[in-house]
């Protein structure tokens, strides 16, 4: 059965960068979509980027489209979020859900069931 484990997350200053990893094991993700997801205290969870299972494309939230990029590697079965430029309003708890059998991602919750337990990222000088 498929798990996944963040890591990569950490401390950074304004500006700085991290690229947030999602690591499969148990299967592979080539027949899921992937997304990522954050929570900042007292915000609602936000989904800031998914990528679709082989041949879908990716969608990135407003709050981080041309800073934060998708990837994925099947040989390594992981997926990548890497985040540039980032800001304090970034520091949230990051998670990474699945979907299974999803072409196209989508940008809900609702729609994924397997989650990893969340890495956090905080930015501050």
């Amino acid at each position: 059965q498929l798990q996944l484990v963040e890591s990569g997350g950490g401390s950074v200053q304004p500006g700085g960068s991290l690229r947030l990893s999602c690591a499969a094991s148990g299967s592979t993700l080539d027949h899921y979509a992937i997304a990522w997801f954050r929570q900042a205290p007292g915000k609602e969870r936000e989904a800031i980027s998914c990528i679709g299972s082989s041949g879908g494309g990716t969608k990135y939230a407003a709050s981080v489209k041309g800073r934060f990029t998708i990837s994925r590697d099947s040989a390594k079965n992981t997926v990548y979020l890497q985040m540039n430029s980032l800001q304090p309003e970034d520091t949230a708890v990051y998670s990474c859900a699945a979907d299974q059998f999803t072409v196209a991602c989508g940008m809900l919750a609702r729609f994924y069931d397997i989650w990893g337990q969340g890495t956090q990222v905080t930015v501050s000088s």
